[in-house]
């Protein structure tokens, strides 16, 4: 199942490290360490392979994607042996990049992208094409009654004002060139309604957003622990310090008020009340595309007996998340491939906080996910 993926910010650190992994794969030069869906759990026939995938891409930088890897393989992100020895794969990915559409209304910028996306699938002979975004996080848009109805919104994008955030604009246009589409950021994506019934319309399924990484992935284990043992927690607060592109974009505050609201959802969802304390993100340009993550509990036990809990996570982002925008191209492909149209609630495993999530507890998740996918695999087999 020759499967394309369309990275939306192609040239930035997760998407080029999502590239390079799945080449690296692909020409046995590294193992898939984080991804998911090589557990002999979610392994079948209904997944399209490393060598299935078909990259392409938008970006705004332009900046050759061999000179980004290069950057990122100084930066102790990857592997420099690996990029040397992908360098002509990586010139080939190169060829398939285009410049993020500007200029025009609103239609004809979403017109553009689709058109790609169809030129993209046409090209490589592709089954299908899942879009990603792993582009900046945008802030949250000011309401307009266009977000609400499709024939309303047709209407707006062909008239000059901005109805739509960027991360909404790929959504319309992936799922109007017959495209799944998957939003790894705190972005609005496709969270509209107006775009869940353009998603119903075509037939496509589609799922988001803001990959679950880091600090929240610690939160949806920990936090089912306090409730299933029925200690009251008194207060969570965590100190996120961030460096490389995505620090910088989270130092705009209202970016950075998109992101926090996701990753302090899960407190609420799964105690059933939201504690004291806050998330708070700095940006830290000198660690460059690695964060660290300090959080402070405190709880109350039988008598009201006082407690805390102290953790810190420190990581590479980009490592962390490739592996996953690898494993949400596999597993919408095949959703896709199945015949599931609307929200795949089934992946909120891989997010902070997914569409229509049955529940943010990460056990529960990963029972959810290995179900889905174990009904992918059966109907593959028939």
């Amino acid at each position: 199942m020759r499967t394309g993926v369309w990275l939306v910010g192609a040239r930035g650190s997760v998407a080029t490290t999502s590239m390079v992994g799945a080449l690296a794969l692909r020409a046995g030069l590294a193992e898939p360490t984080g991804c998911v869906t090589e557990l002999p759990e979610l392994r079948g026939p209904a997944l399209p392979s490393f060598a299935d995938l078909v990259f392409g891409g938008h970006d705004v930088v332009a900046t050759p994607l061999p000179k980004r890897a290069e950057a990122l393989a100084a930066a102790g992100v990857l592997p420099g042996r690996v990029v040397d020895a992908l360098a002509g794969e990586l010139a080939e990915v190169e060829a398939a990049l285009r410049p993020a559409p500007t200029g025009g209304s609103p239609a004809e910028r979403v017109a553009a992208v689709a058109r790609d996306l169809s030129e993209f699938r046409h090209r490589h002979a592709l089954d299908r094409v899942v879009v990603v975004n792993v582009s900046a996080t945008e802030p949250a848009p000011e309401p307009h009654p266009a977000h609400h109805d499709l024939a309303a919104l047709r209407g707006a994008l062909a008239g000059p004002a901005e109805v739509l955030p960027p991360s909404s604009r790929y959504a319309y246009a992936a799922f109007t060139a017959g495209c799944p589409y998957v939003d790894f950021t705190p972005s609005t994506g496709a969270r509209l309604p107006a775009l869940a019934a353009l998603a119903e319309e075509r037939g496509l399924p589609y799922a988001g957003h803001d990959g679950k990484t880091g600090e929240t992935l610690v939160k949806s284990v920990l936090a089912p622990m306090f409730a299933m043992r029925h200690l009251a927690v008194r207060s969570w607060s965590g100190v996120n310090l961030l460096g490389g592109g995505d620090g910088a974009t989270l130092a705009e505050p209202a970016a950075n008020a998109a992101k926090v609201a996701s990753k302090q959802r899960v407190l609420g969802e799964t105690l059933g009340y939201v504690p004291e304390g806050d998330t708070r993100i700095d940006h830290v340009a000198e660690l460059g595309d690695f964060k660290t993550a300090w959080d402070l509990v405190t709880f109350a036990g039988f008598l009201g007996t006082g407690m805390r809990l102290e953790f810190t996570w420190h990581g590479c982002d980009s490592a962390l998340a490739a592996p996953l925008v690898l494993d949400l191209a596999r597993l919408t492909a095949a959703a896709h491939a199945a015949g599931r149209t609307g929200p795949l609630t089934e992946l909120a495993f891989f997010f902070k906080d997914g569409i229509d999530a049955p529940t943010h507890a990460l056990a529960e998740q990963w029972t959810l996910l290995r179900e889905f996918v174990a009904g992918l695999h059966a109907g593959a087999g028939r």
